[in-house]
């Protein structure tokens, strides 16, 4: 998931991570991972850089050596520690797939997919809708009458 917005992710998880833990992080992607992730953190920073607008909480600006650093522009929307910003990071990716916001992700084969459906949560809901729909009816003087269904003995 690191890959799918790396500027947030290095704003909210990875800068509260040690060297150790960073280490460990880019041993279980592998080589080509970690490719993967410097080079889409790289055109992301970019992307930033180029177009300071797009929403982003983070402004990006060329550094004294030439590198890309980021400026937080909402002090109050900083994390204050390791955990926050996991919880955040989770938080924020989690409603950004329940939008259908998560570009690498085929929603269609779960909406198209029947394997996906609950097919005795329909039926119950049909049920229910019928059973709603019904009309009390009474013969009689408006109240039951007849048999109790209790058996005496």
């Amino acid at each position: 998931m690191h890959v799918t917005d790396p500027l947030l992710y290095d704003r909210l998880v990875r800068r509260f991570q040690s060297a150790s833990e960073r280490e460990a992080e880019g041993r279980a992607r592998g080589a080509a991972g970690n490719l993967e992730a410097t080079l889409v953190r790289g055109e992301a920073k970019v992307e930033a850089l180029q177009a300071p607008d797009n929403g982003n909480p983070l402004i990006y600006e060329r550094g004294a050596n030439g590198e890309i650093v980021g400026v937080e522009e909402d002090a109050g929307e900083r994390v204050g520690g390791k955990e926050e910003g996991l919880a955040r990071w989770k938080d924020v990716m989690g409603r950004r797939f329940m939008r259908g916001e998560d570009k690498e992700f085929d929603y269609g084969m779960v909406d198209n997919g029947e394997e996906f459906d609950d097919i005795e949560e329909e039926a119950r809901g049909a049920q229910d809708e019928y059973f709603d729909g019904e009309e009390q009816e009474f013969v009689g003087d408006g109240r039951p009458q007849g048999e109790t269904g209790v058996q005496d003995f």
